[in-house]
């Protein structure tokens, strides 16, 4: 779906996270960064993911990554979802999909027979100078962790 590969920038992002503060991907210069790109907040395959990145975060910070996550949900939405499960790291509110469409993860899907548009499951390993490592489309959200810490 996405068009950028590992070897490429990482695209320049500022949005708002669930508590209204800026955030941009230069705040992450010199740190790793994982990115994933959810389709809804509170829902059962977008808890699992962001859960299982919760759980491990301790490992993340081990390995020296900070972890961001985005979706087109309002504040409202991120901050219930990030308060319910008390997860450690920001939530987007890509609202106006900026940061959505400057990843390429925005198009069409389907579910059940019936095609939408939609935010494709996406997550993105940035280096410590804004270059993609990794990209995985095909995430497994129970067991996300692995599939980034290899």
């Amino acid at each position: 779906m996405t068009n950028l590969k590992p070897g490429d920038k990482a695209p320049d992002f500022t949005a708002k996270d669930q508590d209204g503060n800026s955030i941009s991907l230069k705040d992450y210069k010199g740190k790793k960064l994982v990115l994933f790109f959810y389709p809804k907040a509170s829902t059962p395959g977008c808890t699992a993911e962001a859960c299982n990145l919760s759980d491990n975060y301790s490992k993340f910070q081990k390995a020296g990554y900070e972890i961001l996550g985005a979706s087109a949900d309002s504040a409202k939405r991120q901050s219930n979802f990030k308060n319910k499960y008390n997860f450690p790291y920001p939530l987007l509110a890509d609202e106006d999909k900026a940061v959505i469409e400057a990843y390429g993860i925005w198009g069409p899907k389907k579910f059940m027979g019936r095609e939408y548009e939609g935010i494709h499951r996406t997550t993105f390993v940035i280096d410590e100078n804004g270059i993609i490592e990794d990209v995985i489309s095909k995430v497994k959200t129970k067991e996300h962790t692995a599939q980034i810490l290899k």
